[in-house]
């Protein structure tokens, strides 16, 4: 199971997924259906089982929101964190071969979409916790631990 962790933006993000998709997406595939079946024989009947199928990804979403949203605990930015790695960090590190990257760590549900974020679950994100700029840490990946060295951390205030 994931960490139940998230930011603030990620919380709203969720927040307003679920508004769009009760109060617009579901309405409106409600009434396609409704419709759908109003012509006739739903067996054979592509607009009617493609709405239905659709209405229930609806709410499958839905309910997986709503329970998400009422066991996450929102984590905001606190001066205490300035200058090390911790949950909504903004990371810049190097490897050996001066390979660089740069991403936030997040809570599982704002990873989807973003090439720039990464789990807190994830090895990387464990990993560079409570690290400081210049300190180096090992990452345990399938092909054997490599190093990486912390060149920046920045937080979202």
């Amino acid at each position: 199971m994931s960490t139940k962790l998230i930011t603030k933006e990620g919380h709203e993000a969720l927040k307003k997924e679920l508004d769009y998709l009760w109060r617009e997406k579901r309405p409106d595939t409600t009434r396609k259906v409704t419709w759908a079946a109003s012509l006739g024989d739903r067996s054979e009947n592509a607009d009617y089982q493609y709405n239905k199928k659709l209405l229930r990804e609806i709410d499958r979403r839905v309910r997986y929101l709503r329970k998400r949203l009422e066991d996450m605990r929102v984590v905001e930015y606190m001066p205490e964190q300035e200058g090390k790695v911790f949950f909504g960090a903004w990371v810049d590190i190097e490897n050996e071969q001066g390979e660089t990257k740069r991403f936030r760590i997040v809570g599982y549900d704002e990873i989807y979409e973003r090439m720039d974020y990464i789990s807190i679950d994830s090895p990387m994100a464990r990993a560079l916790l409570r690290k400081e700029v210049d300190d180096e840490a090992l990452v345990q990946t399938p092909s054997g631990e490599v190093c990486w060295w912390i060149t920046g951390i920045e937080y979202v205030k």
